[in-house]
């Protein structure tokens, strides 16, 4: 929860920052998790390039989740987020 003008601030300043330098530089393994029904962070402009610049990268990609998907349905992110951790 939050103001309107908070939002569109933060997803502007998402929107136009290029993260490619910063993923790059990340070395250790990393799992990318996101929904295909994101209705804030478009799918195809974000999970399948982010993973292509991690060393390491997983991406697991959650059929209909949308942007929230940690706090909808923690039953599956949590338990995928555990699996990961431990391999």
């Amino acid at each position: 929860m939050g103001g309107a003008k908070a939002h569109y601030d933060c997803i502007k300043a998402f929107s136009e920052t290029d993260f490619t330098e910063d993923l790059e530089r990340i070395t250790v393994p990393t799992l990318v998790m996101h929904g295909d029904d994101d209705q804030i962070v478009p799918y195809a402009d974000s999970a399948p390039l982010s993973v292509k610049l991690l060393k390491h990268g997983t991406l697991k990609t959650y059929e209909g989740l949308p942007h929230g998907m940690c706090t909808t349905h923690p039953e599956i992110i949590n338990a995928d987020l555990l699996d990961f951790i431990r391999d």
